[in-house]
């Protein structure tokens, strides 16, 4: 859903464009009421939040135009990870330190990644996107390419209202209707988001310790152990089997075997000697950069299916490591 050289938020970032009128649509947002009618949403937040919304023309739009053009990772990670960014990356790890620290340690995800989601997402909260959440989602479920999957999202997006987390006018996101910091899609927020700072609300527009908890919860649900990292850039051999490659579970083996097949570090040195399964990845072509990544690197997809979102954060978390 989320998957693309950019994410959702920079996307948003656009400029919108008015939304139009569209034939039938509000017929069709009338059985959207109806349906969060019979699942316990209330006449005023119905009132409110479908308030003024027609159909969203650039939602669609952006929608059925992804970029087709495809950086390879050797010209997208210096654009996704800049000098800048990752010094502005460090500055907020020590700013926010005690709280990463606290939550962190309460979920078992180390602060880096934490950070690095946080600015590979929103750029540090910078860009969360300015559509109208429920207007989008909306209007993605009436154009009817996934209508399912959009309706679904709608749903999910008044039962957050509902809850008061957050006020319908004040429910801004992408044009996919990925909302806040850690731009959660509505389901994602249900299942992940946390109150960080225990004033009754869930708020990953405005409050970090919400965004941090909630991004932190998220990977320790998709099976994040802080016991190791998410993997590292190697060198392959010539005669490497293809047939290998990928992130499916069948084709999980240890380090010891990958050495064993020629795979090195990339100062050519012999893999750690740690009793772990990786999975071997070559995202671009057979001349691309490679990675042996482990199962954390597989929780990163679990949030956004790119290779090229998992090693932006990746690679984000270990400069502020390393650098």
């Amino acid at each position: 859903m989320r998957k693309g050289m950019i994410s959702a938020c920079m996307a948003a970032a656009l400029l919108v464009t008015p939304a139009v009128a569209k034939p039938g649509f509000d017929k069709y947002v009338a059985t959207l009421k109806a349906e969060a009618r019979e699942a316990g949403i209330s006449e005023p937040i119905l009132e409110r939040a479908f308030k003024g919304i027609t159909y969203h023309e650039r939602a669609v739009s952006s929608d059925r135009n992804q970029p087709e053009r495809r950086l390879t990772l050797d010209e997208y990670i210096p654009r996704a990870v800049p000098d800048w960014k990752v010094a502005q990356a460090k500055k907020l790890y020590r700013q926010h330190y005690d709280a990463l620290k606290t939550i962190g340690e309460h979920y078992q995800v180390q602060p880096r990644f934490i950070v690095a989601l946080w600015g590979v997402e929103s750029n540090f909260g910078k860009l969360q996107g300015s559509y109208n959440v429920i207007e989008a989602l909306s209007t993605l479920a009436f154009d009817g390419r996934r209508e399912a999957f959009f309706r679904k999202e709608t749903m999910a997006a008044l039962k957050i209202l509902q809850q008061g987390h957050i006020a319908p006018e004040e429910m801004k996101g992408s044009w996919a209707g990925a909302m806040g910091q850690c731009q959660f899609m509505p389901s994602s927020f249900i299942n992940y988001a946390v109150d960080g700072n225990q004033d009754g609300k869930k708020d990953i527009w405005q409050t970090e310790a919400d965004v941090f908890a909630s991004a932190a919860n998220y990977l320790r649900k998709a099976g994040w152990d802080d016991t190791y990292t998410w993997g590292r850039q190697v060198q392959l051999p010539e005669a490497i089997d293809r047939t290998l490659l990928g992130t499916q579970s069948d084709k999980a083996q240890s380090l010891s075997e990958w050495q064993a097949r020629g795979v090195r570090r990339m100062n050519g040195h012999a893999l750690p000697t740690v009793d772990i399964d990786a999975w071997l990845i070559q995202p671009d072509d057979e001349k691309g950069r490679a990675y042996l990544v482990y199962n954390n690197y597989q929780s990163l997809l679990n949030w956004n299916r790119s290779h090229y979102f998992a090693l932006a954060v990746s690679h984000l978390a270990d400069r502020i490591k390393f650098d």
